[in-house]
């Protein structure tokens, strides 16, 4: 398992180099067997191996831009790279004009010395969690790779390149879930910041009320390291937060109702597990959290403002993904005064959860309320497809309304079913709930 620490620490003792890590990172890219060529819509052979080669040509000068520095990275196919084509995922932006330059959230992940391979597979337009995409293929979850399960989206690509070795990291983008649900489905960790604190500048929007840049690892950790980067923030130590005495947050609500067995199971022996590691686990009704019908009503957010961008283009309505088109479709009766009274709403609700989450160091919910399902059963009707995008939503969006931060890490006994565990919390909350996170990842996860 790639980890930023393992790496960096072989790299500054001089046990591999980033031409070694990055040809490995090619190889299972280009391995017929395995699921490259689904989760890359492009790769970046050439120039990934020349930026590894400067990365080492500087650490034998003791030039060392970054703990990430040197290592093998994948960017979602929505952002921005210099003289490249931003698909989104889609075939209507197939001819489009190269982007100019790198997004803000790219331009940063170079200047730390992250080698980036290529560009990762995506829901078209990022509207869906499935990961299912008619135009580039679907990438199969790391799980029961025989029957072939959903990976999780939007970010799909990301959450399998990362759980297949192809990368140490793969930069996400979150709506409502899309780093979160992956990381979940793939048995990986992912982070969704505070929107304010990464620039998405240079990202192909779904929702600009809700679109949030962030990563995808294989630890909690690795996300933490790449977060600093991404929002330029200080090098310093996250809060070093033990589970004994950890105040958490059961919310009581529909968010811990209606759950896969193989959930259930690894959630609740999670919780037990830090109950007796001296956790201090609060259950409390929050039922804020089951209003979710109000707001994400015929897409909320989402819906309108891709409603708003995408309808120049709904003459093209053949070129699309039919179950996509049918989405942005449904926003068109959301009125004005719909988004207003949405706005009112949520204002509403982040000043309740605020006020609720406030005596805890972090809230604790089940990442997804199943393991991931076949992609045939998903993908054999619209009606299928609906319900189990609905069921796949159930929980996460709970965080973006907030306009909160939140961690999603595996929880489930190796070889089962991949189960997510979400650690969360309100704006800005950022540095506690990672740190909160950290500590439940050391004790559910003590090799990550």
């Amino acid at each position: 398992m790639w980890t930023v620490e393992r790496l960096s620490r072989e790299l500054a003792e001089g046990r591999t180099t980033s031409r070694a890590l990055v040809e490995e990172a090619l190889a299972r890219i280009a391995d017929p067997a395995g699921e490259g060529a689904r989760a890359f819509v492009k790769v970046y052979a050439e120039q990934a191996r020349l930026e590894a080669g400067h990365a080492d040509m500087l650490r034998r000068a003791g030039i060392v831009r970054s703990p990430v520095d040197g290592l093998p990275v994948s960017v979602k196919d929505l952002y921005d790279v210099g003289g490249d084509v931003t698909r989104a995922g889609s075939k209507l932006l197939a001819g489009a004009a190269p982007a100019k330059a790198d997004a803000p959230a790219v331009a940063r992940l170079r200047a730390a010395g992250a080698v980036i391979v290529g560009r990762t597979n995506m829901v078209e337009f990022a509207f869906g969690t499935s990961g299912l995409n008619p135009h580039y293929g679907t990438p199969k979850s790391p799980w029961d790779r025989k029957t072939g399960r959903v990976p999780g989206g939007s970010s799909s690509g990301a959450g399998v390149a990362v759980a297949d070795g192809m990368c140490v990291m793969g930069l996400g983008s979150d709506t409502r879930g899309s780093v979160r649900v992956p990381a979940a489905f793939c048995g990986i960790a992912g982070w969704k910041p505070t929107q304010r604190r990464v620039p998405r500048d240079g990202a192909f929007p779904l929702s600009y009320t809700l679109d949030t840049v962030g990563p995808l690892a294989n630890t909690l950790a690795c996300c933490a390291a790449y977060d600093a980067v991404l929002a330029d923030a200080p090098l310093e130590p996250l809060p070093e937060l033990p589970v004994k005495g950890l105040r958490l947050l059961l919310p009581k609500s529909a968010l811990l109702e209606d759950l896969d067995a193989d959930v259930s199971r690894a959630f609740t022996a999670a919780l037990k597990k830090l109950s007796a590691a001296g956790a201090l686990i609060t259950e409390r009704a929050v039922p804020e959290f089951d209003r979710q019908a109000e707001y994400f009503r015929l897409g909320g957010y989402a819906g309108a403002e891709a409603y708003a961008l995408h309808r120049r283009w709904l003459e093209r309505r053949a070129e699309y993904d039919p179950r996509v088109a049918k989405r942005i479709d449904l926003a068109a009766q959301l009125s004005a005064a719909d988004y207003v009274d949405l706005g009112l709403v949520r204002a509403a609700y982040i000043r309740a959860v605020e006020a609720l989450a406030a005596p805890f160091d972090a809230i604790l919910m089940p990442s997804v309320p199943c393991v991931p399902p076949p992609i045939a059963e998903v993908d054999a009707s619209d009606e299928a497809y609906f319900t189990w995008n609905g069921r796949f939503l159930k929980n996460v969006g709970v965080v973006n309304f907030l306009d909160g931060c939140g961690a999603a890490l595996p929880c489930h006994e190796p070889g089962g079913g991949p189960v997510g565990l979400t650690v969360f919390g309100p704006a800005m909350s950022d540095r506690r709930v990672l740190g909160a996170a950290l500590a439940i990842e050391k004790l559910l996860r003590p090799l990550a």
